[in-house]
């Protein structure tokens, strides 16, 4: 990556339809587009969860157009920084990538009573990882 280019991220998570798009919503909203932000899963849900977007809504993030997505290896090429989100996922390795684990409890099931916490847990690993991508000037 060169001072000129944008840091890309990729959020993984089996459905992609909880975790991955909170983190995914997130970055792109806090990043203010200085971060390219990729979210996909290996076995991606029809839709991604209500509970996270009704959770996200509720912070000013509308992902309710949001659709799950496969996971490609391409798309793990493409980025700089890939993030599993405790799901157990296998990703693809290419060496000069940077891999991290985020174990976060999973959404699914859970009412947005339940997801608040995990949203409000991704919101302040994500703030760090942008104050790591961007480094003030």
């Amino acid at each position: 990556m060169t001072a000129t280019e944008k840091p890309s991220v990729l959020f993984v998570c089996v459905h992609n339809a909880g975790r991955s798009q909170m983190a995914a919503a997130f970055l792109s909203h806090l990043s203010e587009g200085r971060i390219e932000v990729r979210s996909a899963g290996s076995a991606p849900a029809d839709s991604v969860n209500p509970a996270a977007v009704e959770a996200m809504k509720e912070v000013g993030i509308d992902m309710s157009a949001e659709i799950p997505k496969v996971l490609t290896t391409e798309a793990v090429q493409d980025s700089d920084v890939v993030i599993t989100m405790g799901c157990g996922d296998a990703c693809p390795f290419f060496p000069g990538k940077r891999y991290e684990d985020w174990k976060l409890e999973d959404p699914a099931g859970q009412g947005i009573g339940g997801v608040r916490p995990i949203r409000d847990e991704i919101r302040t690993r994500i703030e760090q990882l942008i104050a790591e991508l961007l480094p003030a000037s």
